[in-house]
């Protein structure tokens, strides 16, 4: 019965990873929000000190990223694994299976103390229906004890996934705000439902 399940459960990830991958070429108007995966959305006031950290393939993310970075005037930083994942779509979807199957947490390019911040609004695309690997080590690695998370995602049709209960898995001592998800294709133009976003969940007034 668990195989079927995880028969099930991959193949209904390949739909999302192959839109999401694409979108890897990133890109999004529609917005879900961590309140549709059952995590309550708790609002935020005050002046806090903030850091936006992304992982990005193709550059959709990073668009984003920066357009966050440019409201808010919060610090920012990319994260990167090590090694590069394939430029061949086939391989490097096989390499985010392998990952996800595994629990592998890739080793990353380079670190940053998040001691000082007390706002991390984190983005990445959904690859197999949750953040990428690099985003997982991440996350491991810092503690987030007492830290305010903002997920944000760009996606091709599956919105946060998963992704948003994978993160309050890994951080259960964090407050998570409600998130957003960008489609792949109009990253360059979500500059007003981003701003609309942080308003809502009072990053900026």
């Amino acid at each position: 019965m668990k195989k079927k399940n995880f028969a099930l459960y991959l193949i209904a990830a390949s739909i999302i990873f192959t839109g999401a991958w694409a979108s890897c070429k990133e890109n999004s108007g529609a917005s879900d929000t961590g309140s549709k995966n059952g995590d309550k959305v708790q609002q935020l006031s005050g002046n806090k000190k903030i850091l936006v950290a992304y992982f990005s393939r193709t550059g959709s993310t990073r668009e984003i990223a920066g357009q966050i970075q440019k409201i808010t005037g919060g610090d920012i930083f990319e994260i990167q694994g090590v090694k590069p994942y394939p430029s061949d779509y086939e391989e490097a979807k096989t390499v985010a299976m392998q990952e996800l199957k595994s629990g592998y947490k890739p080793p990353l390019k380079n670190k940053i103390d998040i001691r000082s911040y007390d706002i991390i609004i984190i983005g990445y695309p959904i690859w197999w229906g949750t953040y990428p690997a690099p985003v997982k080590t991440f996350l491991s690695e810092n503690d987030f004890s007492g830290k305010t998370i903002v997920p944000f995602s760009t996606h091709l049709g599956s919105g946060l996934g998963i992704s948003v209960k994978d993160i309050k898995k890994l951080c259960p001592d964090s407050t998570l705000l409600e998130g957003i998800s960008i489609w792949g294709n109009d990253t360059k133009t979500a500059q007003n439902k981003v701003t609309q976003w942080l308003r809502k969940i009072e990053i900026i007034k």
